[in-house]
């Protein structure tokens, strides 16, 4: 007895191998993604640590001292924790007493006195940390009275905000080549999928379908296969990332669950998008040959 031949439904190619391309492919977006949030994250808590010293001038009376801690406080640039600005008053006494610590030396015993000044530490808010508006804080700040001189890490920020910018370009950079690479890769991968099928696609032309009628089931699979590739591509990167914290516990306060999230999102987006224009694409290739051509 002959056995029954299967009939074949628009749409129906196998798409494990589909999802399998389109999955590596989106990965490797993600891998570059993960690199960009963390050079961010970087960048970020550098800048939110950026401590500012206020020194100031010699036996200035408490009533000016807790003035000008009020008026510190009211800056617009200032970080706040809480709702709390970030300033923090140090003594020259306490500042010895740190120095000495650091030092394992007593300067004062062969000084003979506390060259040391009092100074207020001010945290700055991240959104100020580049070179020209820190410039400008602290011509503000040394305008103020009783202020000797304002002092902060200048070059370690110049430096942080251009290798940041380099970093970005060039991930950027590759990041534009490895999503050229990728549409190209995941619109070839589906247009092998319907390669087997533009005999079935040919036959639902000639009996009267319209493009739309046969265009939309393989569209629709098209963007089913780009979630799923999307999801796991997620999924993925998420199980990289917590080896990453698990062999390197440091990584953690390089942790962003927005951006991540907002990452996934995106592959889930792309995978989607590539998947349904690629698809329209191929099956409208199909429908414009001749016989001879699909031969």
């Amino acid at each position: 007895m002959p056995r029954p031949t299967r009939k074949k439904k628009l749409g129906s190619y196998p798409h494990l191998m589909v999802v399998f391309s389109i999955t590596l492919a989106l990965l490797v977006i993600g891998l570059f993604g993960l690199l960009l949030i963390h050079a961010h994250k970087v960048s970020t808590l550098v800048k939110e640590n950026l401590e500012m010293q206020v020194y100031l001038e010699r036996n200035l009376p408490e009533t000016q001292l807790l003035r000008l801690q009020q008026d510190l406080a009211q800056k617009p640039y200032l970080a706040r924790k809480d709702g709390k600005p970030q300033v923090h008053f140090l003594s020259k006494e306490e500042g010895a007493k740190q120095l000495i610590d650091q030092t394992g030396e007593d300067f004062q015993q062969f000084l003979g006195d506390n060259p040391l000044r009092d100074a207020y530490l001010l945290k700055i808010n991240a959104d100020y940390a580049d070179a020209p508006q820190l410039a400008r804080i602290k011509q503000e700040l040394q305008q103020e009275p009783g202020v000797f001189e304002v002092e902060y890490v200048e070059s370690l920020i110049t430096s942080v905000n251009q290798n940041l910018r380099n970093v970005s370009l060039v991930l950027l950079g590759f990041a534009a080549v490895l999503t050229f690479v990728v549409v190209v890769l995941i619109n070839n991968t589906i247009k092998l999928a319907l390669f087997s099928q533009r005999f079935l696609i040919r036959s639902m032309q000639l009996v009267g379908a319209t493009p739309g009628f046969i265009q939309w089931p393989f569209m629709r699979r098209a963007v089913w296969q780009g979630l799923a590739s999307g999801l796991l591509a997620g999924l993925l990167l998420l199980a990289l990332l917590q080896y990453a914290y698990l062999q390197l516990a440091e990584l953690r306060l390089l942790q962003d669950v927005q951006l991540f999230g907002a990452l996934a999102v995106a592959l889930v987006l792309l995978g989607m998008g590539i998947g349904f224009l690629s698809s329209w694409r191929a099956v409208r290739k199909y429908l414009g040959m001749s016989l001879d051509e699909l031969y």
